[in-house]
């Protein structure tokens, strides 16, 4: 039913390549951009080095200093062509787009072999004039596929960002984790101790974002916050 729903909505010409599709992807360009197979850290979602496959499958970054988050899951790199979808999504209002990435990182979560679902979503929350200027959180758009794949309620308001910050990639790197320090707040009524929180956005880079929020959770109790992020940044593209 969900697939004939997202058939109705999306092209029937791939949306990378342009070759025939039901879904938004040709099977070549799902298995070559979505088809997962690289080894990444179960912590930061960045690529292992073989060495590091060995050890508990986490990054030597994340074994010297531990995010306040517990896992990151991904769909794809946010690199040529994917990157165009979701530039196309966040400033071209092509919200078809969200639905598929939805779809996309539900199957990459399933994949992923997680020990548990999170109990609630929680999309990253835009600014308020930024989220007025777009019209829609990006995030968000995501968040509600992915929630109804995996069957978890999705938290719209859980988190709002207290003022409206620089965009983070028009930010130094070293910039970024002091900008996002402290702008996100909690519903005071969230009660989330004790409980495990998926946090939701469309790329994850520095990772400084996701960090500030996932601290926030925690310090509110959250036992474990996991980022469901549809593309990550390479490292060797932190110009983002």
């Amino acid at each position: 039913m969900a697939g004939a729903f997202l058939a109705m909505l999306l092209p029937a010409r791939c949306l990378l390549c342009g070759g025939r599709s039901g879904d938004g992807l040709c099977p070549d360009c799902h298995a070559r951009f979505f088809g997962g197979g690289l080894a990444r850290c179960c912590i930061c979602a960045n690529p292992l080095a073989a060495a590091e496959v060995a050890n508990d499958d986490c990054c030597g970054r994340c074994r010297r200093q531990r995010p306040a988050y517990d896992a990151t899951v991904t769909a794809a790199d946010y690199a040529l062509p994917v990157d165009r979808l979701v530039l196309q999504l966040k400033f071209g209002a092509r919200l078809a787009h969200a639905r598929l990435f939805g779809t996309l990182l539900a199957a990459a979560w399933q994949a992923s072999g997680q020990p548990s679902l999170p109990q609630l979503l929680c999309p990253v929350p835009l600014g308020p004039r930024r989220l007025a200027e777009r019209g829609f959180n990006q995030a968000l758009e995501i968040a509600r596929p992915l929630g109804r794949a995996l069957g978890v309620p999705v938290r719209a308001r859980l988190a709002q960002r207290q003022q409206d910050t620089p965009p983070q990639s028009s930010l130094d790197w070293g910039q970024r984790a002091a900008n996002v320090a402290r702008a996100f707040t909690l519903d005071s009524e969230a009660a989330l101790y004790g409980r495990h929180v998926g946090l939701v956005d469309d790329v994850m880079s520095s990772g400084a974002t996701l960090q500030a929020l996932a601290l926030a959770c925690k310090q509110a109790g959250a036992a474990r916050v996991s980022n469901l992020v549809f593309a990550r940044t390479p490292p060797e593209a932190h110009q983002y």
